[in-house]
């Protein structure tokens, strides 16, 4: 595992189970959200996007955090191993609705500077509305993987501590 992408709905538990893992494992881990978002929120042009991730992707070893589907090939390409937080909807949503209220104002670490903590209908309307809109479509491409890729599909938190416990025995 040199090249982990863990993707999955906001709220699912990406960046805490990517920290996790990165303290297993002892590579660089990359919060998608930190270079994705400009300072309140400002999201960059197509070009500009492409281009950080293109050279995010080149690092010798990585664990990268965040679905952003636009990217989603391109990463999956480099990636040596997929591990994807397929969470029912409420729970993400209410972990997404917690943090709000628990963060609200605050930074948390694995966001872009100037990105601060707030309610956002419309934030909350993609959150209730991934699954729908983007589970077939990932779950889809995640059939074609090469099968030279190491895919992991968790369903739960006990899931996913459970391979984290696996991870670290080896």
């Amino acid at each position: 595992m040199q090249k982990v992408l863990v993707i999955g709905c906001c709220g699912a538990g990406k960046s805490t189970f990517s920290k996790k893992l990165q303290s297993i494992l002892n590579v660089e881990l990359i919060h998608l959200d930190q270079y994705y978002h400009k300072p309140n929120w400002e999201e960059p042009k197509k070009e500009e996007w492409e281009r950080i991730v293109n050279n995010l992707i080149k690092k010798p070893s990585w664990i990268m955090d965040g679905t952003y589907i636009e990217s989603l090939d391109i990463r999956i390409e480099k990636c040596d191993t997929l591990i994807y937080l397929d969470y029912s909807i409420l729970k993400c949503f209410f972990r997404v609705v917690k943090s709000i209220f628990t963060d609200y104002g605050k930074k948390r670490s694995d966001m872009a500077p100037g990105c601060k903590e707030e309610f956002d209908l419309e934030f909350l309307k993609y959150v209730l509305t991934f699954n729908f809109k983007n589970r077939n479509n990932i779950l889809k491409r995640l059939k074609g993987l090469n099968e030279n890729k190491q895919l992991y599909i968790f369903k739960n938190d006990k899931q996913a501590d459970k391979f984290l416990k696996q991870v670290e025995i080896n």
